[in-house]
């Protein structure tokens, strides 16, 4: 039989694309990728994936044991879960996946007590906007912006994010301020690089200042708060970001449209006592911080 650590290489390096992000997918050295490959190939008698420049593609006999080596995934997973599932102990690995906002105001909050209450529990925070599977165990429980929809996965609302428009004294000064029913020439935005321009905030302030220039572009939005800060421009932020500063909360003609906030966990684990207490710290967090996240929210 194909042992399923070459199997499960196959996999990764067929998804990722590179020996090295399949190798920090699966949290070995890249090297041992390269042989579990190698090895894989040479049991099978056949080449499954060739080399690119642009990466690693399947061949034919690749694609041909792809759907079937996915299923022995989802099974072996299957089998894991359950196990993790049966886990009595308040101890363990609890990994979380988030957006950075939630990460740094509600979890450092959440998790500093349960550390306090049940030190046997180790917390792995991953700030990553992209969807984590936990279907796939990439990550135990998902906080974010965006509902799961992967197939037994238990999610619900646990609360929402507002957001306000903002800009420096200095900037205001300089500027003046923008006048929105004109489309708010002579001004400045920052903004998400292109391909984070269709969340609903930045829609709102593209629509509302669709004369102004851009004069960043920043993937982080702590970047577009501190941009902001220095006087680069106007940017929209969460409250719990723009509120904290001696940023100008600007009057706008219509309110940017506030996030729901979702927390799924697959039904396999979440009755697992180390998860369970990781989600109830996480809520409580959200419910403790709900008056800076969204003021005069629902």
């Amino acid at each position: 039989m194909l042992p399923w650590d070459d199997l499960q290489t196959f996999l990764a390096i067929a998804r990722h694309g590179t020996l090295s992000a399949a190798a920090r997918a699966l949290g070995v050295q890249q090297s041992t990728m390269g042989r579990r490959l190698a090895g894989l190939e040479e049991r099978a008698g056949a080449r499954l994936l060739m080399k690119t420049p642009g990466g690693f593609m399947l061949t034919a006999a690749g694609e041909a044991i792809m759907g079937h080596t996915e299923r022995i995934e989802g099974e072996a997973l299957a089998i894991e879960r359950r196990i993790a599932g049966g886990d009595i102990r308040l101890e363990g690995t609890v990994r979380v996946t988030t957006i950075e906002i939630l990460g740094v105001e509600v979890l450092t909050p959440a998790f500093a007590r349960l550390r306090r209450e049940h030190p046997g529990i180790v917390i792995e925070v991953i700030v990553d906007a992209r969807s984590l599977s936990l279907t796939r165990r990439e990550a135990d429980i998902a906080l974010g912006l965006v509902r799961q929809t992967q197939n037994d996965v238990a999610v619900r609302r646990v609360g929402e994010i507002g957001f306000g428009l903002y800009a420096s004294a200095d900037y205001l000064a300089r500027c003046g301020i923008p006048d929105f029913a004109a489309g708010a020439p002579g001004h400045t935005t920052i903004l998400n690089p292109p391909d984070g321009m269709a969340l609903p905030e930045m829609v709102w302030l593209t629509g509302l200042m669709h004369r102004a220039q851009v004069g960043l572009r920043h993937n982080s939005r702590y970047g577009h708060r501190e941009a902001a800060v220095a006087g680069m421009g106007v940017a929209v932020l969460s409250r719990v970001m723009g509120d904290a500063t001696d940023l100008s909360r600007l009057e706008t003609p219509t309110e940017p449209p506030p996030r729901d906030v979702y927390l799924g966990v697959h039904n396999d684990i979440r009755h697992t006592p180390r998860i369970r207490a990781a989600i109830d710290a996480i809520v409580a967090s959200m419910h403790a911080e709900a008056g800076r996240l969204a003021p005069g929210g629902v």
